[in-house]
């Protein structure tokens, strides 16, 4: 009897797959569902124990899921090449399915696994379901791809239509297949890991839609507040389908009033960015190196390495950043507002390259995924494509009086700010007298003096980038 291989990788889940319902289909149901542990992520400085630590979890979650449904996963190490061949040999498979990649090393790897399928005599069928539309699909009226999100989202939306949702295909074990996964052996994560399980994935997309996908317009920036779905690391493996976001956002609408739908709009548009930064990084690859507009890479970052460490351990005397910065570093994710605060931060008020500030998130985000964050980060730096102007700088104290008026966030993970009154929690050095005393805190010891004035670095930051434009 022939069987089909699935090759998991960002699609961990059972349903809505379009490629693991194409593996059940071709051979009846007898699928070796399969993940590869590749060297190549092992080894890399963009991957930290925070993801990897998730990921193993997913896997864990994802095989209890297969074995109740009659299956199991396989795992498998070494190179993907080489791998699926030899598990092709060894299990009788004729088949092999899998979900495309839009990186430039995701996309030479998947041409390179298709043309080796082709050359053996296998056959090799893909899904483009990583994004919701895939990212060849949209063009401006010049025949070129979108850099601007704006009409990139009209085109979108005009263009958006969604099948129905793909149910868990039937699965059948091979009947020589371990009983259990060799599971890898990653470094240990500080960090609590959230559940990784499909069904708590979809009880968090419920209770957001029932609780706050109405108020996401403002509720969303609120750093303090769960305004947010919390979903992006279920996104990023494909632990939740974009596609099944979008249907429940388009469902919702209808359901409630006008001013309600706001926003369910407004989450849409979020998608929509993630797909944004997806087709931007597959039609122009060399934003995962540089800078989008090559202008840019004549910056003369300052990179002062007592800043950077600053910046990444939260210690910079700016509460708002080291908040942010803190509750990364605690749980391996960040809430998006913070995310613009502190990169804003440490590209023009500290003056360091993005890539520092990218590749630290990288190693440490649950969600971390390359096209959303590079392009976060270039929208913070005013290198990318729809970017933040260069000369709009957050002042890190206005910002946290706007997204966290009661200070509540910041005393979260600043315990050492618990007693500042509401009044100086974003500006604590402006305490004096029985103020500071009543604060239980003295600068400099148990909290830092600001390590930059900001009205000075904004004026430096004008003038590193005006050097460039002149």
């Amino acid at each position: 009897m022939n069987y089909s291989i699935h090759w998991f990788r960002r699609d961990l889940r059972l349903q809505d797959n379009q490629a693991l319902t194409a593996a059940s289909a071709h051979s009846n149901g007898r699928v070796i569902p399969l993940f590869i542990v590749d060297p190549a992520l092992e080894q890399s400085s963009r991957v930290g124990a925070n993801r990897l630590a998730f990921l193993a979890s997913r896997l864990r979650t994802l095989h209890a899921e297969l074995v109740a449904r009659g299956s199991g996963l396989l795992i498998a190490y070494g190179d993907p090449r080489q791998v699926l061949l030899a598990i092709a040999a060894q299990y009788g498979a004729t088949m092999v399915t899998f979900e495309r990649d839009t990186g430039p090393w995701g996309r030479q790897r998947d041409r390179e696994v298709a043309q080796l399928l082709l050359a053996n005599g296998l056959t090799g069928q893909t899904s483009q379901t990583l994004t919701i539309l895939p990212p060849t699909t949209l063009k401006t009226g010049a025949g070129t791809p979108y850099t601007v999100f704006t009409p990139f989202y009209r085109a979108w939306r005009n263009a958006l239509h969604l099948d129905d949702a793909f149910d868990v295909p039937p699965l059948t074990k091979h009947p020589n297949q371990p009983v259990d996964p060799i599971w890898p052996n990653w470094p240990e994560s500080d960090v609590s890991m959230p559940d990784s399980s499909r069904a708590h994935a979809e009880h968090l997309l419920r209770q957001f839609a029932q609780h706050a996908i109405n108020d996401y317009t403002v509720g969303r920036d609120m750093v303090a507040k769960p305004g947010t779905s919390r979903l992006s690391p279920y996104l990023r493996f494909g632990i939740l389908s974009p596609q099944e976001c979008t249907r429940l956002a388009l469902a919702h609408m209808p359901r409630v009033t006008v001013a309600e739908r706001s926003g369910a709009e407004v989450w849409l548009s979020e998608l929509a960015w993630r797909d944004f930064y997806h087709q931007i990084v597959y039609n122009f690859p060399h934003v995962t190196r540089s800078s989008f507009r090559p202008v840019y890479d004549a910056i003369q970052w300052g990179n002062n390495p007592d800043w950077f460490a600053a910046w990444c351990e939260g210690r910079t005397g700016y509460p708002i950043v080291d908040a942010a910065m803190r509750q990364l570093n605690q749980e391996g994710w960040m809430h998006n507002r913070a995310r613009m605060i502190v990169s804003s931060f440490l590209t023009k008020d500290l003056l360091i390259d993005w890539r520092w500030g990218e590749r630290y998130f990288m190693q440490k985000l649950l969600d971390g995924d390359t096209a959303a964050n590079n392009g976060g980060w270039q929208w913070a730096a005013g290198t990318g494509t729809d970017a933040q102007p260069y000369f709009r700088i957050f002042n890190p104290v206005s910002q946290g009086q706007k997204f966290d008026p009661d200070g509540a966030y910041v005393k979260k993970y600043l315990p050492e700010l618990r007693f500042v009154p509401t009044k100086f929690i974003h500006s604590p050095w402006l305490l004096q007298g029985l103020d500071m005393r009543n604060a239980r805190l003295t600068m400099g010891i148990e909290y830092p003096y600001p390590i930059v004035e900001h009205a000075t670095q904004r004026q430096a930051a004008l003038a590193m980038y005006a050097a460039i434009k002149s």
